[in-house]
């Protein structure tokens, strides 16, 4: 491939690209600036405590097997709109505990298996913390995190896109590459000094 050819796919790949990843580039800055400023998301978590009775026969016996693992999440998803990931079922002789967890949402019962008697406790944050948690792909599913992984080849395309693109205009170039150089030692001062 020629040096035409290639300065023009740069320039088509990197206008492109940016143009198609542009909310996601924003999602991710805006993002990150709430990550690193906590205090955004202060007094926007809500709890609510509950308690409430299941089918005793749906985790009744000695055999931690035999608990019907299956209706129990279904009858919270239905019960109280539990809408997040099933992270966790855990079962003993005396109790079984289930966690629900999604971005800026938590929900985790305790179950008597003596009576079928539990509390669940429902946690939900404002919109900050759930985009914050979708920034750091916490129990956001693996889709999700799929949609991080191209995002963040987009964007490394992007960058280096962007960087090849100063080596065809002749009268920027040694400035461009100056203020590269500068921007990367800067940055790996930063890191070295603030880690």
């Amino acid at each position: 491939m020629d040096r035409k050819s290639i300065n023009h796919w740069t320039r088509w790949l990197h206008l492109y690209l940016s143009m198609f990843s542009f909310t996601a580039l924003l999602f991710f800055s805006v993002t990150g600036f709430t990550l690193n400023h906590p205090s955004l998301t202060d007094g926007e978590q809500n709890s609510e405590k509950l308690k409430g009775n299941i089918d005793p026969e749906w985790i009744s016996g000695t055999d931690t097997l035999s608990v019907k693992k299956n209706q129990i999440v279904k009858y919270f998803r239905d019960n109280h709109r539990i809408r997040a990931g099933l992270t966790e079922f855990s079962i003993s002789d005396t109790e079984c505990y289930l966690s629900f967890n999604g971005p800026g949402y938590t929900a985790y019962s305790v179950i008597d298996r003596s009576n079928g008697s539990y509390d669940l406790m429902i946690s939900k944050a404002g919109l900050i913390a759930k985009l914050n948690d979708l920034h750091k792909g916490r129990v956001s599913g693996l889709k999700w995190r799929a949609v991080i992984d191209v995002t963040a080849a987009v964007m490394t395309v992007v960058s280096l896109t962007g960087f090849i693109m100063i080596f065809f205009i002749t009268k920027r170039r040694p400035k461009g590459l100056l203020i590269a150089i500068l921007g990367t030692v800067t940055f790996v001062l930063l890191s070295v000094l603030f880690v």
